[in-house]
């Protein structure tokens, strides 16, 4: 029983990772795919066994534990999956036969330990919340240079016709010309292209009732509400390859310059409500500038007015569709755009006219909780029975899996009817576990440069999750954030005793390893020997398979060692 219970102690130590590996292994496929769950190892069976073999159902009942802890991984909470893996050994430890006792539940116990260990080891590599979360490609980077590649197709017998029906029974509100640009866009989206601006209305039907409530207000033209669809196809995540962003492709500095904000924790680029907002003010000041021309406020949209105002006065001329018949005025993504946005508000305004079948999607229900402090995503998630992927689809503006950090208060969107549950919990949990930190106190001579190269993490990085400029000086006993989870390779840079026994705390407060003091160890070299894993020696040395890292930093990545090879560890010293 003392052997089964120091196991479980090392499986204690090693559960910590679970945090981590959820922000790698999320269930979005574009966040990448989960560590593929390999079949565990079939039970030996002698010829005499029975049908009903006991350590058959123990190891299955096991596997049911190990799997489910995977599928909450996969959802983000990290803490149902900690409880099932520990459930999944906890089986084979307390069971009649011992966790290595009988050879099958030895082989069972000894790959639940590798399995967890690889999704640690992914975990690791592919960072944890502090990571970006991923953006998809904006649309108008591939329609210009669609447009650049096969150019703009004749419009087909009769569509003239049918595009000149449809104006004069839908009332537009911005200047439609039935002219053959505008007409060989019309084709373009109704043949080549009809899927992509399908889907793009799709989705824009569950955004387009706020834009038209917004654009009213301000007094702007409703047809401008159709201007994300070639923009990026209505995904607030959209990110172009100039780093234009969300709804509306906000460059940064634009968007500062109309009341978005843009941190290290948060761009509200990506929140189509505060977007639209900025978008209508940036849309009124163009059109100001241009005396109400809404072809020429949709050019210098894309282009930047600096370059539309010159392009007038290098061609004295004021109409955009001259200014367009000269190449060396604008250039052809600014000559493309104007009548690929009149397309597109023609078609969206009548649909069926032009062969699109649409079902329109309401908005998403939600309700608002007032967070008093920075908490982690995956927490939310698993209180509102939902996945990280939709508390972000709820809330784009936020870059990672946490809310910011040093704000005194954060409005979050949870699904609705959750939002007294998710109060409720944030309630009853300490601060310190809402979201996990670490934290390193600058020393004397320390730099941004020189705890950056400590560290191992970005310069910029370190300066931003701090709310600091790349080039501010940082004082003795300030106290920063390291923008990730902290590793072994990190060790030498924290605030633990060098060498460290234990990069992080175990799962349980008073820590299962707490008495593994670094003080009371003594330095040897160790010889791996055939059948050798990094957790059988962590287990012999009463250590963890991160602290083994943290003194062996050259170790390789698989658990099982080579026979021969020579390690360094730090034995208890009685």
């Amino acid at each position: 029983m003392v052997r089964a219970q120091w196991q479980l102690r090392v499986l204690l130590a090693l559960l910590p990772f679970v945090a981590a590996c959820s922000s790698a292994l999320g269930g979005s496929a574009s966040r990448g795919r989960p560590i593929p769950l390999l079949p565990p190892p079939e039970p030996v069976l002698g010829p005499q066994a029975p049908a009903d073999d006991p350590v058959d159902a123990l190891i299955a009942t096991s596997d049911t534990h190990f799997r489910a802890g995977q599928q909450a991984l996969d959802a983000g909470h990290f803490e149902a999956a900690k409880q099932e893996f520990n459930q999944a050994i906890d089986v084979l430890l307390e069971s009649p036969f011992g966790g290595r006792a009988d050879s099958r539940v030895r082989e069972r116990f000894d790959w639940l330990v590798d399995r967890i260990s690889a999704y640690e080891i992914k975990a690791l590599a592919q960072g944890d919340g502090f990571t970006e979360k991923p953006y998809e490609p904006a649309s108008i980077d591939d329609l210009l240079a669609l447009s650049s590649t096969f150019g703009e197709p004749a419009p087909a017998a009769g569509l003239a016709g049918a595009v000149r029906s449809d104006l004069d029974h839908v009332v537009h509100d911005i200047p439609i010309p039935l002219n053959d640009r505008v007409l060989s866009y019309i084709e373009l989206f109704q043949g080549r292209l009809h899927d992509f601006i399908q889907e793009g209305m799709q989705r824009g039907s569950r955004y387009l009732p706020m834009i038209q409530s917004v654009f009213r207000a301000e007094g702007l033209p409703l047809d401008l509400a159709y201007v994300p669809l070639i923009e990026s196809a209505f995904k607030p995540n959209a990110l172009s390859r100039a780093r234009a962003k969300g709804v509306w492709q906000f460059m940064a500095a634009t968007a500062r310059e109309n009341g978005l904000h843009t941190d290290w924790y948060v761009d509200e680029r990506s929140d189509p409500q505060k977007a639209t907002v900025a978008a209508a003010k940036y849309l009124k000041t163009l059109s100001g500038l241009f005396d109400g021309d809404w072809h020429l406020a949709l050019a210098s949209y894309n282009g930047g007015p600096g370059r539309v105002q010159k392009a007038i006065k290098r061609a004295r001329s004021t109409d955009f569709w001259t200014l367009a018949e000269k190449p060396r005025v604008l250039p052809r993504e600014t000559r493309a755009y104007v009548p690929m946005i009149l397309a597109a508000i023609v078609i969206a305004r009548n649909p069926t006219q032009y062969g699109f079948e649409l079902t329109t999607e309401p908005p998403q229900p939600y309700d608002k909780v007032t967070l008093p402090q920075a908490v982690d995503l995956r927490r939310i998630a698993e209180w509102a029975d939902t996945t990280v992927d939709a508390i972000q689809a709820l809330n784009p503006e936020l870059r990672r899996w946490t809310t910011p950090v040093k704000a005194e208060s954060y409005e979050l969107k949870v699904p609705f009817g959750t939002g007294d549950a998710v109060l409720e919990r944030i309630a009853e949990t300490s601060g310190e576990d809402l979201v996990t930190l670490n934290w390193y106190t600058a020393k004397k001579g320390d730099t941004l440069s020189t705890i950056a190269r400590k560290l191992r993490v970005s310069r910029t990085d370190l300066a931003e999750a701090n709310y600091l400029k790349t080039g501010a000086r940082v004082r003795i006993g300030d106290k920063l954030i390291v923008p990730r989870e902290a590793t072994p390779l990190m060790a030498a840079a924290t605030e633990q005793p060098a060498p460290p026994a234990e990069v992080r705390p175990t799962v349980d407060a008073a820590g299962a390893l707490a008495e593994d003091a670094v003080s009371d160890r003594v330095k040897i070299t160790y010889r791996i020997r055939q059948g050798d894993t990094l957790f059988s020696v962590a287990r012999l040395f009463k250590t963890t398979v991160d602290a083994l890292r943290s003194w062996n930093p050259r170790l390789p990545a698989p658990t099982r060692l080579m026979a021969g090879l020579r390690i360094t560890v730090y034995r208890p010293a009685n």
